[in-house]
């Protein structure tokens, strides 16, 4: 049997790399599946990703979300999974309390359902697809420092039962992939070295200023909307926390770091 449902959960920040990710779990995919297995069973899950944007900052409130193929040019088999997890619009109306509580304005949006760096991570979580999922937008303006907030405004909801999950990429330069075996480069390992190390510090204003402190910032983000969810994952462990590095090892396209981080904290 699952573990029971638990408050007092993490938060999470996962890397959900390329969404062939969904079909080549590797390093990174049965260590998420290591995870949700040792994790209490979630009454509900928040995920951030960095594949909704939206002008306000929206909640999915609907209770059938489509699984959204957002992406082209991929193997046929891609197209044809589904993660069919329900929506819960309870739990989409306490994420809105919670942003409403710290003074941050938020909406409802029924019909939108997950993208792929929602639902491919959460396949390899929670493959019954039988937990609720809420997703999270992302605003194209705001910066670090926005996104430990929106994190920080959701961390009660952990002690609720809410797993709460940004979604991204530790290292995301596209215009650098390489096939699948191609050697690892060199500002990647230097990049994810510099966030284990800040993190494994505490340093969260290291890492609200990581663009003019981490080495081959730029590089390994060209732009930051995928490091972002990693700021939001913080922010939702609270003011108080500790991290745990996963999937260290695994890097696909000699480019694409899989970390994953597991933020224990209190509210």
């Amino acid at each position: 049997m699952p573990p029971s449902s638990a408050p007092g959960l993490p938060s999470l920040f996962v890397s959900h790399g390329s969404p062939l990710f969904a079909l080549e779990p590797g390093i990174a995919g049965s260590e998420l599946h290591a995870l949700a297995a040792r994790l209490p069973r979630p009454e509900a899950i928040i995920i951030a990703s960095p594949h909704w944007m939206a002008p306000r900052l929206s909640v999915t409130s609907g209770s059938h979300p489509e699984t959204i193929h957002d992406f082209g040019g991929f193997p046929q088999p891609l197209y044809e999974l589904a993660y069919p997890a329900p929506g819960s619009p309870a739990w989409a109306q306490r994420a809105l309390d919670a942003f409403a509580a710290a003074g941050i304005s938020a909406q409802a949006d029924p019909r939108r359902g997950l993208d792929h760096g929602a639902w491919v991570p959460l396949m390899h979580m929670y493959p019954a697809a039988d937990i609720p999922v809420v997703q999270v937008s992302l605003h194209p303006h705001f910066g670090p420092a926005h996104y430990l907030q929106l994190g920080r405004a959701l961390a009660p909801l952990r002690e609720q039962g809410a797993l709460i999950v940004g979604s991204g990429s530790l290292t995301h330069n596209l215009y650098e992939l390489r096939r699948e075996s191609a050697p690892v480069r060199d500002y990647v390992r230097d990049f994810a070295e510099w966030i284990a190390a800040t993190l494994a510090s505490g340093d969260a204003t290291a890492m609200l200023d990581y663009r003019a402190r981490a080495p081959h910032a730029e590089h390994a983000h060209p732009t930051d909307e995928h490091l972002l969810p990693l700021l939001f994952a913080l922010g939702a462990a609270g003011e108080a926390w500790q991290a745990q590095r996963i999937a260290g090892d695994d890097v696909r396209y000699g480019t694409l770091a899989m970390d994953g981080y597991v933020f224990s904290g209190h509210a």
